[in-house]
């Protein structure tokens, strides 16, 4: 088994930039690797607290705590099935996304507590998914500097890059469904602000026609 984070005498081979695009480039591919874990743990939790019914700070919990979890999955996953001891990967998989994650889970469930009736619509409303798409897409963006920042001082990512495993989806097909995320949050509030504004003084007139767009 494996007992150390170096990749060995080559390592100086695959060694990280620490500027320009092709930092900008690995910091963007670390964000998205890191968002892929946080948003499946943020979806399960938000969908579970929400059709449960839990108060908005228990299900915001219980999103934070499976974002941690998926993240850390994702990342420490490929390096158990590399034969990495488990007592080398825990401290790995901290080093790599506590930060990234903590940060996105802030931004997201910052957004979504912001957003008028976002948490409290149902997992049936597409004002509810488009706020969470919307969300998720911002606290990534949001995150990838704090990656570059890590990646540039030999922290973050570049402590998973010197193990020479990686795994998980694809950076482009993640990224392509994080702009398809963000472009859909962004129509679904605009329609809410737009319908909010055309009733007026109408109580809750736009927020009930984005609640039952979608059919229970």
């Amino acid at each position: 088994m494996h007992t150390a984070v170096s990749a060995g005498p080559h390592e100086h081979e695959h060694a990280l930039p620490t500027s320009g695009r092709e930092l900008n480039a690995v910091a963007l591919s670390a964000t998205l690797h890191c968002l892929t874990g946080c948003a499946i743990g943020e979806v399960l939790g938000m969908v579970i607290g929400t059709a449960l019914g839990f108060s908005k700070w228990g299900t915001v919990a219980l999103a934070v705590g499976l974002a941690f979890l998926f993240g850390y999955a994702l990342t420490s996953l490929p390096l158990l099935r590399a034969g990495f001891a488990l007592s080398t990967v825990i401290p790995i998989a901290f080093a790599v996304d506590t930060l990234s994650i903590t940060v996105m889970e802030t931004v997201d469930n910052a957004i979504m507590l912001a957003i008028p009736g976002a948490m409290d619509s149902g997992v049936t409303s597409l004002l509810f998914w488009g706020s969470l798409a919307f969300a998720l897409a911002v606290a990534g963006a949001v995150a990838l500097p704090v990656n570059r920042w890590l990646i540039k001082r030999g922290k973050g990512h570049a402590v998973l890059h010197a193990t020479g495993v990686h795994g998980g989806p694809s950076p482009r097909v993640v990224g392509a469904i994080a702009l398809v995320a963000f472009a859909f949050g962004a129509a679904v509030l605009g329609a809410e602000l737009f319908g909010s504004g055309d009733d007026g003084g109408h109580e809750g007139g736009g927020h009930a026609a984005l609640t039952y767009a979608i059919p229970s």
